[in-house]
């Protein structure tokens, strides 16, 4: 399935439910019009991005939502797997996770991280942060195909 040009398919990579719940309600809270797909560990994650298994009918991503704290795989595996991948290197990846740490910070843009966001623990300021990512990496920043 392919979505229209200004329409972009989404990963989450996100093993908390309430996390999960909080973005599908931002994205339909703001009318987002990209697709977001949910995978719950880091190793499903690379089986969607490489269309592996279950996920052999998935789209490509055109952004990652990537928390760091994942089961089965970590996501700063995921991310240094993607960024070490020529076909998948190019997808942008947005780290968010709960972790303030100036180490997990350093640790993820060295490993090339687009971005990295700490998520809020206020739920409308969760949402605003959801919008405006999403405002940036489709609205503003010009994304490969």
């Amino acid at each position: 399935m392919t979505t229209p040009p200004d329409e972009i398919d989404v990963l989450l990579v996100e093993d908390d439910e309430g996390d999960v719940l909080m973005t599908r309600e931002a994205f339909e809270h703001h009318k987002l019009r990209n697709t977001l797909h949910v995978v719950s560990d880091g190793v499903e994650a690379l089986e969607f991005l490489r269309r592996e298994g279950a996920h052999a009918d998935a789209p490509r991503p055109g952004l990652i939502l990537l928390d760091l704290n994942l089961p089965r795989k970590d996501g700063r595996q995921v991310l240094e797997e993607i960024k070490s991948d020529e076909t998948l290197r190019a997808i942008p990846v947005v780290v968010l996770t709960t972790s303030q740490a100036e180490e997990d910070i350093l640790r993820s843009y060295d490993l090339h991280a687009n971005a990295y966001v700490a998520k809020p623990v206020d739920f409308e300021r969760f949402i605003d942060i959801i919008r405006q990512i999403d405002d940036f990496f489709v609205t503003v920043v010009k994304l490969p195909r």
